[in-house]
């Protein structure tokens, strides 16, 4: 490679046809190569080689248009720069490609082709010296003499003004003086030429010069117009260290040897841009210090790394979430406690406790700004507006309002992300939702608390832990982010049907607010107030011509729907809009043959007539379109043997009245119990037996033949109707002591009596819960006289006032009052008092 002319290049070159720019001696480009010529080249010659020779291979622009390329080989440029390998890699995605990274040498001419297959072969005659790269300036021989002298000098002077234009503190422009300042003259124009913002077609023509003056005059323009667009920027704006990466066009601020410039036309510079927007949208998002060194880390790797890797998307939009989430936007709460409750009172309809509640935040949060928001959690049956109670609350603090629907949620992942070493990973519900809402205190509805499921990936509710903990979720860190964020100030709703399926743990750190069932008369307001306007919109209908009455209202509560809430209620009043409508369809289109032919009305006689408006609802109305009754009042027939009595029990749905039935035959004083009965209710039934054997005497109660035991010679069956229905829990027991007491006595239970208790072997009646929900439904069945024990006289306050004025309540402390109230005239027995050692017990 040596000779007498100095450093020479091999006289065969491999060449590398490229579209994607132009290499200048003194520059390095990176190219990426995916045609079969280019790949062989790599594969045979650049990886096979063991010399540095091998390394060495001639670079061509190729001036076809790409979208038109064929295999044949294209007519070759005349000129080309031999260049040496220094980097080679492979990757397969997004299809099998090399990049390589090669360092221009010198310029060569093409003599002859030797090949074409598998790559291009030619013999090449090299034009430039090789060793004025690397000798220093005051060495190189140049002339200084004459025009070539003047272009020279020229040439340099320009580019020590544009260096003077711009910020020393900038590594590249620190790099460009360097080299302005050891670099021979003759050598500017390829370095200068290959840094500045330039278009391949000029850079072709630089390589095109072959001689040194020619080479000057061609980059000597293309640095005056630099120069002039520098000036005129300048009086626009202020230059920032983003514009003067700009001016040079350098990718990852590099220049000769080895390092990677920009010659890859407007996208990179699109994407140098984009780059310095997503930076000042990440200073000027506001976050906390920790995430803002987190996300100026990422957009550090963010740089260095080429658009074709996949992990450049992955930080992408890991950088734009973090610059979206809503790090310190916040809105201003509507702290007007007037309007705050009337806006409640119009949106919901009774449901003081949480109303009550809603208030006392906001009145704290007037004397305290920086109040935690609170975790509610919303219990009751379906239908009762568990779920729109949360908008309103919302609405009326003047907040952003985002549901997460938690039903069947059974991986851990949907509440705290997945991690980002993932493929797919996204972040959870909660930081999906701030982004959603755009800023930090929203309010969250996490609605069906209670039905979070529990799978290989992980229990959904003790990722909620953390959330829902006022103590942590100041500093709650979700996988995909890593880093925390701070949710102390969102407002916290769930919502559950019940609590027995929320672990404690969750539990207790939600505070808890009951929301039971309506009763009649709130059925009806909310009707009137909000059901039949809602259902009239939807139905394209206007009161003037449908109408229903406070009657009729009532009837398709008691007689039509049974439930806790309103949902039923709200079908049967669209039920009957659908019905109106289409009468009230078929009037206009009546109406409307009418004026077009007036002599069809004889024609068509009373039918075509339109119904008179409005429309009334009436009982006779309403059984035509909503069909019979579901939903009879049966007590009282339902009590006319002995051996029934009418029980009180609850639901998730709400209350509902259970009827015990009892039957005795001949047998061997066996006990049967059907129904799907729990272990608790069996247990309650055999306590029955043996308290009313254990005092058989007292109460003077016999068997079928008139013996003292009731058991003896007698096999006893109970039956809890509605058989397809599960039963469990202690409440029973007073119940299916009286049905017994009524069967062994021959005497029936009242028809307006109903009962709830649970008892002890000592005959006490000891407390149970869910006392409002069981006396509305005996409300809603028309019973008139409700047994309660002693120990629940406090849960009385909780009922509407017109159900304690409909009902008689007695409390009772043991079986002998149960007993006196449930029979006409007492049970015998009881009016005699008998002193029970138990009561008195030390023990």
């Amino acid at each position: 490679m040596t000779s007498d002319g100095g450093i020479q290049i091999p006289s065969r070159l491999p060449l590398l046809l490229t579209h994607e720019g132009v290499l200048l001696p003194g520059s390095t480009v990176r190219f990426s190569v995916d045609s079969p010529r280019n790949m062989h080249l790599v594969s045979q010659r650049l990886l096979r080689g063991t010399s540095l020779k091998s390394t060495i291979i001639g670079v061509i622009p190729n001036t076809r248009d790409p979208e038109h390329d064929t295999d044949d080989l294209p007519t070759l440029h005349k000129i080309g720069t031999a260049g040496i390998a220094v980097q080679v890699v492979g990757s397969n995605w997004p299809k099998p490609h090399y990049t390589l990274l090669i360092t221009g040498l010198c310029r060569f001419s093409v003599s002859s082709l030797l090949k074409e297959r598998p790559f291009v072969l030619a013999e090449v005659e090299q034009l430039d010296k090789l060793d004025q790269y690397t000798i220093p300036a005051t060495e190189s021989v140049a002339a200084e003499d004459g025009e070539l002298g003047e272009l020279s000098q020229k040439f340099y002077q320009a580019a020590v003004q544009l260096l003077g234009m711009l910020d020393m503190s900038v590594p590249v422009v620190a790099k460009f003086r360097r080299l302005l300042d050891s670099l021979p003259r003759e050598t500017l124009p390829d370095v200068v030429a290959s840094m500045i913002r330039t278009s391949n077609k000029e850079k072709l023509q630089v390589l095109d010069a072959v001689s040194l003056e020619e080479r000057f005059k061609k980059a000597l323009p293309m640095l005056t117009k630099q120069i002039e667009g520098l000036k005129l920027l300048q009086k626009t704006r202020k230059i920032s260290p983003d514009n003067e990466k700009r001016v040079l066009s350098v990718r990852k601020g590099g220049v000769f040897p080895g390092r990677q410039f920009n010659l890859d036309g407007d996208d990179e510079d699109e994407d140098g841009d984009d780059t310095a927007v997503l930076e000042r949208k990440v200073h000027g998002a506001n976050m906390p210090e920790a995430a803002l060194r987190v996300c100026l880390k990422e957009l550090k790797r963010l740089k260095k790394m080429p658009q074709s890797m996949p992990e450049y998307a992955l930080t992408r939009n890991y950088l734009d979430l973090m610059v979206e989430l809503p790090w310190s936007k916040s809105t201003k709460d509507c702290l007007d406690i007037r309007a705050a409750r009337t806006l409640l009172d119009n949106d919901h309809y009774a449901m003081d406790k949480l109303k009550r509640r809603v208030l006392e935040y906001l009145a704290v949060r007037q004397l305290k700004t920086t109040l935690k928001g609170p975790i509610l959690c919303f219990v009751g049956p379906p239908g009762v507006g568990k779920t729109s109670v949360g908008r309103s609350i919302a609405r009326t603090l003047g907040r952003e309002f985002h549901r997460i629907a938690l039903g069947g949620v059974c991986d851990q992942s949907d509440i705290r992300g997945h991690r980002r070493t993932y493929v797919g990973s996204m972040p959870g519900r909660i930081i999906n939702g701030l982004k959603t809402v755009g800023v930090n205190n929203p309010v969250f509805l996490l609605d069906e608390v209670d039905k979070l499921g529990k799978s290989l990936q992980g229990d959904p509710a003790a990722a909620l832990l953390e959330v829902l903990d006022p103590e942590q979720n100041h500093s709650f860190t979700d996988h995909y982010l890593n880093v925390a964020f701070d949710l102390s100030q969102v407002l916290f709703i769930a919502t559950a049907n019940t609590t027995a399926t929320i672990p404690p743990a969750l539990l207790d750190r939600m505070e808890v607010l009951q929301v039971p069932g309506y009763t009649q008369e709130e059925k009806v307001e909310i009707a009137h107030r909000h059901l039949i306007p809602n259902q009239l919109e939807q139905h394209g209908l206007t009161p003037q011509q449908l109408h229903i009455p406070q009657d009729t209202t009532q009837d398709i509560i008691s007689r039509y729907t049974r439930e806790a809430g309103v949902r039923s209620l709200e079908r049967k009043i669209g039920a009957i809009c659908r019905a109106v409508a289409v009468k009230v369809a078929e009037g206009h289109r009546a109406t409307k043959t009418e004026a077009l032919t007036p002599e069809s009305q004889t024609q068509q006689g009373d039918k075509a007539a339109p119904p008179e408006m409005p429309i009334v609802i009436d009982h006779i109305a309403l059984k035509d379109i909503l069909g019979p009754p579901l939903f009879e009042m049966e007590v009282s027939e339902r009590l006319t043997l002995p051996g029934v009595a009418l029980g009180l029990a609850w639901t998730p749905l709400g209350g509902e009245i259970m009827f015990v039935e009892a039957s005795r035959m001949e047998g061997d004083g066996q006990l049967t119990l059907t129904g799907q009965l729990g272990d608790v209710m069996k247990e309650s039934a055999h306590l029955a037996i043996s308290w009313l054997r254990t005092n058989a005497k007292t109460y003077q109660l016999t068997n079928m033949m008139g013996g003292p035991d009731p058991l003896e010679g007698a096999d006893i069956h109970l039956h809890f109707p509605a058989g397809a229905v599960t039963k469990d829990g202690p409440s029973a027991g007073v119940t299916i002591v009286t049905c017994l007491a009524s069967l062994f006595s021959g005497r029936l239970v009242r028809s307006d009596v109903a009962m709830t208790g649970e008892i002890t072997l000592r005959g006490l009646v000891l407390p149970v819960g869910g006392i409002k929900d069981k006396v509305l439904a005996a409300h809603r069945a028309g019973v008139k006289c409700v047994i309660l024990p002693k120990r629940n006289e406090k849960d009385l306050e909780e009922l509407p006032a017109n159900v304690r004025a409909d009902l008689d309540f007695v409390t009772a402390g043991n079986l002998d009052e149960v007993l006196n109230t449930a029979f006409d005239g007492g049970f015998p027995g009881t009016a005699s008092t008998h002193t029970h050692p138990q009561l008195t017990s030390k023990l």
